[in-house]
């Protein structure tokens, strides 16, 4: 087994990351596996060189040791423009003049797939994706089906700040670095059709396992959120709380028993 822990360097690490951090090393540890540490860091405007201090010190100190050096996608420009050529040569990828109000609902109606729009600053960039279902069975919520034309259309790889989304360079990353085990929290199980969707189509024949486990909640709605400083560790670390401590909150809030 070799999988990842990816935070995105928004915000400090709260309770629910310790949560995903359990569940990761935790797998890891049982099937005698190692976990890379990946800071998910392409949307340039929202990440702070702050938080991604934080988030190693914060790890760090709780105990989570990762193999190998820290990837950054911010310096994986290259290698995320490598992976897409095949993608562009072969007509797959278009450029799209929508914004966020030209959209209704989650799904993208494939406005901009004929105007032949290029690939051009300002503009994001789409991949086609044709009908089809995606099979694949998840450790913890079992078999699952998804058609990403019915759900996404297609998809935003990069987006007009010039932004890779976390779509494509989670695929991209996941397939590069030979990750074999996504472990992640139950939010993403929708957007897991689409990425085996990239995965294929940048080449990777043998997709990953996925792991989807419950969220921590702060309400039956609503998840612990990083915009929103919940239960943020450095905020328990100054309490005087000790890492065991913190450890056994997290360890209880998501029902976890090791």
């Amino acid at each position: 087994m070799l999988t990842r822990f990816a935070p995105a360097p928004t915000g400090f690490l709260h309770l629910g990351h310790v949560v995903n951090a359990l569940h990761v090393w935790g797998a890891a540890r049982e099937q005698g596996g190692s976990v890379l540490l990946r800071i998910e860091d392409h949307d340039r405007q929202r990440s702070r060189p702050e938080y991604d201090a934080a988030i190693l010190e914060d790890l760090a100190w709780l105990g989570f040791a990762h193999h190998g050096p820290v990837v950054r996608q911010r310096e994986r420009e290259a290698i995320y423009q490598e992976a897409l050529r095949p993608l562009i040569d072969r007509g797959l990828v278009y450029g799209c003049r929508c914004t966020r109000s030209d959209l209704q609902g989650e799904r993208y109606p494939n406005t901009c797939r004929e105007r032949c729009l290029p690939l051009a600053d300002g503009a994001g960039w789409r991949v086609r994706f044709e009908p089809g279902v995606e099979r694949f069975v998840d450790t913890i919520k079992g078999p699952q089906e998804q058609d990403p034309s019915e759900q996404c259309g297609d998809l935003l790889v990069r987006d007009r700040l010039g932004n890779w989304t976390y779509q494509f360079v989670a695929a991209v990353d996941d397939h590069l670095q030979g990750i074999t085990d996504v472990i992640r929290g139950e939010d993403l199980l929708a957007s897991t059709g689409r990425q085996l969707r990239l995965a294929w189509l940048i080449g990777r024949r043998t997709p990953p396992r996925f792991w989807h486990h419950p969220l921590v909640m702060k309400s039956p709605t609503q998840k612990l959120s990083k915009s929103d400083g919940d239960t943020g560790i450095r905020e328990l670390r100054a309490s005087g709380m000790s890492s065991a401590a913190v450890l056994d909150m997290a360890r209880k809030v998501g029902n976890l028993l090791t």
